[in-house]
């Protein structure tokens, strides 16, 4: 090393793409610093004191918390949390002063640079003041002091010498360092208002996390079809167990799951449990067979394993029903998103839409599945946290388990019974609709394509591991979210897949609902992405397989697959239900679960159907989700029983009458005489489980006609009157202001439903012109007043002036709701909030005209007011379907 470099480089290990971040390593308080001092040395000194004398002047005032600091902090945080979060802050400051000074590294400068522009956002918020002029100096002097940090290669030359780094990919990142924070500044100062600027700034914390999380793969990531569809088959397994937990539950867990159980109550745990078991199966035997497979052929696609050989016909057959329904799965994650942003922050859900859309887009482009696999695990570990913290306080709300069983049981006495009701087509078809739903999990590409990254059979047990241990508790702590939700919001016009932003909304500081928001919107873009990957390595492996090693066509197809997806997204805004995750989640799930896992399963016990065999399993599977779909009997039992059930029907006739079919269903399993006898003793005890279970259902089952009382949940039909009861009049000649009163006491109100309150006001302007010349200007009156909370206000010239107030929601006479009675009734009945006196001020604002050599005389005017109760007269008409 040279006399005149005084870093000590570190970066001469093997070089990660994270390694010029620890590129060189400073200590300013050392003798030989001063030794050979040049003009380099001088600049970088000076702009790292610049940086030293801004963190600590701040960390001290952290430390001190500073009183104009507190409604900063309070912006995020709770404003009893102000003190502690201060002080923590001050800590972190004080600690990159010493940094800079004794062990500075590029990644503390870079920080050093980008930080405070977080608190000038927040500060803008708190006081609509902007500093960012401070701000951007400091960046640049951080920026600055990279240049001329004296190491023997310069920074800026290391990154060009980073085989990670390439020029078009150093473009990217500088313009993102350079423009993102000020970018972000710009967009929080154009938002409206009303934003709720404390939940938007920590949603775009968050989210900005994770998608630097994803966009950071594309430095480690290889320019080839197959690192970009399947990771170079080198994934860890804890990453890739994690990111299957994520895919594989994603918008349909955060949003369609919490859904299912607000309106099913406890018997939703069966879809939780079961389908478990499912998954278990298919992780220990199908996986291990796609697995090995995958790795064997070089496969990318899960519709490429059955058929002996990719482009096969029965492939291509696989590969686009996969995009058909992938197309429809992707379209649910972004409607999931966009119903996300709506509710937690007002924006519509087309524009929710489109934001994942762009992405899922960037994603792609950025890392392939390595982006996808690398968000789901970060998100994945936040929302673990998040949905801890969601419980524990949604469980504080509710009374604890005890107040939520109550809260639930007068609601509805099915709501805590572990069975169904009405189940039409019988208990074990619809328990057994959730083991197929399960182990169909095997049949999804895009939670497949994980299990293809994965380098070994040991590496997949790992993965299995990782996968259940933090899917168990995952699914616990969401089937309590839900049942909370249904305490906590009970209006017949909720939309139940909005229980967990919502609850988040209403129950945990700025800081958890953005944490919360970002990890649904990331959890579901990721997905997404996942699925129009998946679609991509179909449509290029299969259908068209001459574009297999065609990495710019290939992303190419991407970016269509992306554009159909969120076309069908938006689409289904207008269409009646076709917004609902739920229901999209389902088809697409049971869709590619019968058309894959029959054909996976007798191809693992080694029967080889040949190619028209594969295709009548895959249309008969088809066929039985669609046709069940369409005559609506996935209310009582989900479509995988007739899906696979298809399947498996066709399977069996071939190989029984077609010649070109193997005669042994079961492939490598001889079936011998005393096997067969085995089977029959067993199907037999399986058929008397199924009668016992049946018939105890039929017996002892819940029945919707036995909660038939007040707290039954089912569709009313509310139809109402309302009436107006006069309570006070009168005329008040008003120069400025006046005082009125009125009192529900001066009626006879005995049994009426008060919902609501009107006042009216009347005048007739008295100006007199003082000639013929003269012109008149009209008065203007106004008012406002109410009782308790209620208060209306209004003003103008016009003649008559008419405001109404409800303490209901009105909208709901002449609509239909789902809902139990006593719901319904705490809804449409008013109770004391109406009884008491009304206060109101009318006021005037004299205008009087003129001409030219007179004014007129107009000192006061006249005004008429009367104000009388709303009452209702309502009822209710259950509506059968």
């Amino acid at each position: 090393m040279s006399e005149s470099i005084d870093a000590e480089l570190v970066d001469e290990q093997p070089e990660s793409f994270l390694s010029p971040l620890n590129h060189f390593n400073i200590n300013m308080l050392t003798p030989s610093w001063y030794r050979n001092f040049s003009v380099r040395k001088l600049v970088y000194s000076l702009s790292v004191l610049y940086l030293v004398w801004m963190f600590a002047k701040h960390g001290v005032k952290a430390l001190l918390v500073t009183e104009k600091y507190i409604p900063v902090v309070s912006v995020i945080f709770p404003t009893g949390w102000s003190s502690a979060v201060l002080m923590l802050v001050g800590v972190i400051d004080l600690t990159i002063a010493c940094l800079l000074l004794v062990r500075n590294r590029p990644w503390v400068l870079l920080y050093a640079g980008i930080y405070p522009f977080a608190p000038l956002i927040l500060s803008y918020v708190a006081t609509g003041e902007l500093e960012l002029t401070g701000k951007m100096i400091i960046q640049l002097v951080a920026i600055l002091a990279l240049f001329t940090a004296p190491a023997e290669v310069n920074f800026f030359d290391n990154l060009k010498q980073h085989e990670a780094y390439t020029a078009k990919r150093n473009v990217i990142l500088g313009s993102i360092i350079l423009l993102g924070p000020s970018a972000v500044v710009g967009i929080v100062t154009v938002l409206p208002d009303s934003m709720d600027f404390g939940i938007l700034v920590s949603f775009l914390i968050f989210l900005s996390f994770f998608a630097a999380v994803g966009l950071a793969s594309m430095f480690v990531k290889q320019d080839t079809t197959d690192d970009y569809l399947v990771a170079g088959r080198g994934m860890h397994p804890a990453l890739a167990a994690l990111s299957a937990v994520s895919t594989w539950n994603s918008g349909y867990m955060f949003i369609g799951f919490i859904g299912f159980i607000y309106l099913m109550g406890y018997s939703a745990i069966w879809i939780g449990v079961i389908s478990t078991i499912g998954q278990l199966v298919a992780w220990a035997w199908l996986y291990k067979f796609i697995q090995k497979e995958g790795n064997a052929r070089g496969l990318r696609s899960l519709s490429s394993l059955v058929a002996e050989k990719a482009g096969a016909p029965e492939a291509k057959l696989a590969a686009v029903l996969s995009v058909f329904f992938l197309s429809i799965y992707a379209a649910a994650q972004l409607t999931a998103g966009g119903k996300a942003l709506f509710v937690m922050l007002g924006w519509p859900e087309l524009i929710g839409i489109l934001i994942g859309f762009v992405l899922v887009v960037a994603y792609c482009y950025a890392g392939g599945i390595r982006a996808s696999i690398w968000t789901d695990a970060a998100q994945s570990c936040v929302m673990i946290v998040g949905s801890v913290i969601l419980c524990w306080v949604a469980l504080g709300n509710v009374g604890g388990f005890s107040g939520m069983h109550q809260e639930l049981e007068s609601q509805s006495a099915t709501l805590v019974n572990f069975l169904p009701t009405d189940i039409s087509l019988g208990i074990s078809l619809y328990m057994l609709a959730f083991f197929l739903g399960g182990l169909g999990v095997a049949g999804q590409p895009q939670v497949v394509s994980r299990v293809m990254t994965l380098k070994s059979d040991e590496d997949r047990k790992q993965a299995m591991i990782w996968f259940f241990v933090w899917q168990t508790p995952f699914i616990a702590l969401m089937f309590i979210v839900g049942l909370a939700s249904r305490v906590l919001f009970t209006d017949g016009n909720f939309d139940a897949e909005l229980g967990l932003p919502t609850l988040a909304m209403d129950t945990l500081p700025a800081l958890g609902v953005g944490m919360i928001l970002a990890s649904i919107f990331a959890a579901t873009m990721s997905t997404a992405d996942s699925q129009v990957l998946a679609c991509t390595a179909a449509i290029t492996d299969d259908i068209k397989p001459e574009w297999r090693e065609d990495h710019k066509t290939t992303k190419k197809v991407t970016l269509y697959v992306a554009a159909v997806a969120t076309i069908i997204s938006i689409a289904g805004l207008y269409i009646p239900g076709g917004d609902s995750v739920f229901t999209l989640v389902v088809l697409a799930v049971y869709g590619l679960g019968g058309v894959f896992v029959p054909l996976l399963i007798i191809r693992w016990m080694g029967y080889k159907p040949d190619t028209f065999h594969s295709i009548v399993m895959m249309i008969s599977a088809f066929t039985g989700v669609i046709l069940w779909t369409i005559l609506g009997l996935g209310d009582d039992v989900f479509p995988s029983v007739p899906g696979v059930g298809s399947a498996f029907a066709a399977h069996l006739i071939m190989c029984f009458t077609r010649d070109t079919s193997a005669s042994n269903p079961f492939g490598r399993f001889e079936i011998s005489q005393e096997r067969r006898r085995q089977f029959t003793v067993a199907g037999v005890v399986a058929l008397c489980f199924i009668g016992v279970a049946e018939a105890s259902y039929a017996m002892y089952g819940p029945d919707s006609d036995d909660d038939s009382g007040s707290n039954a949940v089912a569709m009313y039909q509310i139809d109402g009157n309302f009436s107006f009861l006069e309570i006070g009049s009168g005329t008040e000649i008003i120069t400025d202001t006046a005082q009125i009163m009125a009192s529900s006491d001066s009626t006879d109100i005995t049994g009426l439903n008060v919902v609501g309150f009107q006042i009216t006001t009347s005048h007739t302007d008295n100006e007199q012109p003082c000639n013929f010349l003269a012109n008149t200007q009209d008065d203007e009156v106004g008012y406002e007043g109410g009782i308790g909370d209620s208060i209306v206000a209004d003003s103008g010239t016009q003649q008559n002036l008419v405001s109404e107030a409800y303490f209901i929601n009105s909208t709901l006479v002449g609509e239909r709701t789902t809902n139990s009675k006593s719901a319904i009734a705490s809804l449409l009945d008013g109770g004391d909030m109406g009884i008491g006196t009304y206060d109101f001020t009318i006021s005037v604002v004299v205008n009087s005209g003129g001409s030219a050599i007179c004014q007129n005389g107009d000192e006061d005017e006249s005004v008429d007011w009367t104000v009388s109760l709303i009452t209702l007269e309502y009822t209710l008409t259950e509506v059968k379907e």
